[in-house]
């Protein structure tokens, strides 16, 4: 398990798994890209008893064609035909499990399980036959499911309502690197870019273990960009379409909400999220919604002071708002394409949103940089609703101790100086703030920078709180 980089919190999941005294179903879930497989196979040193990879887009015949194979290659026994159904399959596999005598626990992989499940294939009923009927009667089995279809492995296998009720005995969601992750990764690969250069990586990439494996330790945050985003076949060209043909069906309905949230840096409601793409709410919407965010695309905030069902949904992968920013429409593949646009104003605005969505996903190493850690709090988002100039907190942090931050971001390669006029906004933010809530709590206003602040008179009067860059990589 020497090569695996962070995931502490999985590795005991699957400790505890492997330590167990009863027969385990695991189910692990994530985006695609994320690194699910790739942890599987590390922390089991690729010793499994036996292990097969649906098929894309394949129908029923193949899948049991291509377990034919695996079972084939695995196993001592052998079968002259394919089985005709999952139930003959399965029973295969119990056969072949059986020829183990070592006493041990034996170790079944199947991954990307959704593909699996073609329509009208039953594969369901026969993993839950072969699940309820044999594994749970024995006390050494681990069965080892992932997907990247995040949406059907929780409600078809982790939510089943059928015979696999309440059989998934450890539920493992893979989440993207965090920076810390993300440097010490490619640290190990010798790469020596500064915080900063990773910054960047990060706002294109965000922590997807796949893509940044792809990064030059020749060349500089710029031009790796360059080379894997906006040459005619590169890594990153394509991916976007890749993505979601593969999670889900009809991606262009799922498409279209990604494309919408990208319109509008600050988030939207569900109401204005309609409007800009013309889909009906109800039942489909919400489903979609859901998806989207348990495969790590979107991620709802809560509006402070509200019901829990008003929330601000964001756009939150980072590769998929960088393609529909820059990628989608690129054509002309020029030479230096993106280093030549360097600090232009359509640059800058993307980037002063790429890092406010870092740090909302960063909110632990920000607690922590407050000093926080132990204190019960809550984020959230704020939007006022009486202000004429539209004020807005994308981080709002309500801690019990009777203090909340109100957290400002601001993206700069250079020490950010609050000029008088942004002081007067900030003044007009935290007014407006305390009016509308009627919040009786203290107000610390805390300024999330990349170098911190150029030290005046406004930063001195207003900011409680600094917190740079090198915070988030803590």
């Amino acid at each position: 398990m020497n090569d695996i980089i962070g995931r502490e919190k999985e590795i005991k999941q699957l400790d505890k798994v492997k330590e167990s005294h009863k027969s385990e179903f695991v189910a692990l879930y994530g985006r695609r890209r994320v690194g699910k497989t790739f942890l599987v196979r590390e922390y089991f040193q690729y010793q499994f008893d036996f292990q097969l990879t649906g098929l894309a887009n394949a129908n029923t015949t193949q899948q049991l064609t291509n377990f034919h194979l695996g079972l084939q290659r695995q196993a001592k026994i052998s079968f002259d035909e394919k089985p005709e159904n999952w139930l003959e399959a399965f029973q295969r596999l119990i056969d072949h499990l059986e020829t183990i005598e070592e006493n041990r626990k034996k170790v079944i992989f199947w991954d990307e399980l959704p593909w699996f499940d073609t329509r009208n294939s039953d594969f369901l009923m026969a993993l839950e036959h072969f699940w309820n009927s044999w594994a749970t009667n024995r006390k050494d089995i681990i069965l080892v499911t992932c997907g990247s279809a995040a949406s059907w492995m929780i409600n078809e296998l982790i939510s089943n309502h059928g015979g696999l009720h309440n059989r998934v005995t450890e539920r493992i969601k893979i989440h993207p690197f965090t920076l810390q992750e993300t440097e010490r990764m490619l640290q190990s690969k010798n790469n020596v870019l500064d915080r900063y250069q990773i910054l960047q990586l990060y706002m294109v990439m965000g922590g997807i273990p796949y893509y940044l494996d792809a990064v030059s330790p020749e060349k500089s945050a710029a031009q790796n960009i360059e080379e894997l985003c906006f040459r005619k076949g590169a890594l990153l060209e394509s991916e976007f379409q890749n993505l979601f043909a593969s999670l889900f069906k009809k991606p262009e309905n799922y498409e279209m909400i990604i494309a919408g949230l990208a319109t509008k840096a600050k988030g939207m409601t569900r109401k204005e999220l309609t409007e800009v793409t013309g889909l009906k709410t109800g039942g489909s919407l919400t489903k979609r919604l859901n998806e989207l965010e348990e495969s790590g695309f979107i991620t709802p905030y809560t509006l402070f002071n509200k019901k829990s069902k008003s929330v601000l949904y964001r756009l939150s992968d980072f590769y998929s708002l960088f393609y529909l920013k820059f990628i989608k429409n690129n054509t002309h593949y020029d030479e230096g394409i993106w280093i030549n646009a360097i600090d232009n104003p359509r640059q800058r605005a993307w980037a002063g949103y790429a890092f406010e969505q870092i740090c909302l996903a960063h909110i632990p190493q920000i607690k922590k940089a407050l000093g926080i850690s132990g204190v019960i709090s809550y984020a959230s988002s704020w939007k006022s609703t009486k202000s004429l100039k539209g004020a807005q907190i994308d981080l709002v942090i309500d801690r019990r101790d009777q203090v909340v931050n109100l957290c400002e971001v601001k993206y700069s390669i250079n020490p950010y100086l609050i000029t008088k006029a942004y002081s007067d906004n900030l003044r007009n933010k935290i007014g407006t703030f305390r009016s509308e809530t009627k919040t009786r709590k203290a107000i610390f206003l805390t300024m999330i920078t990349t170098y911190g602040l150029e030290r005046n008179k406004h930063s001195t009067s207003l900011v409680q709180n600094e917190i740079t860059m090198d915070d988030l990589f803590e």
